[in-house]
């Protein structure tokens, strides 16, 4: 099973001086996280400081983009 939350803490080791949302962003990158998991853990990982309220929606949506690559670059 795939760790997002384990994922994104070997990112935060390596790069200290990396945002949490960045960090994020990595861990997820290519992974297939469905949008809902997405979610929740962007919530208990991200620091609030790190992205406008108003915009987490479009955050979120290109979240999505980055995690579910397209079929011709899958293994």
């Amino acid at each position: 099973m795939k760790s997002i939350q384990r994922r994104f803490n070997n990112v935060s080791e390596k790069n200290p001086n990396f945002s949490s949302y960045l960090c994020f962003a990595i861990a997820v990158a290519g992974q297939g996280f469905s949008r809902q998991r997405l979610c929740r853990w962007f919530y208990k990982l991200v620091d609030k400081d790190d992205y406008a309220w108003s915009e987490r929606q479009e955050d979120l949506r290109h979240l999505n983009e980055l995690t579910n690559r397209p079929e011709a670059y899958r293994k």
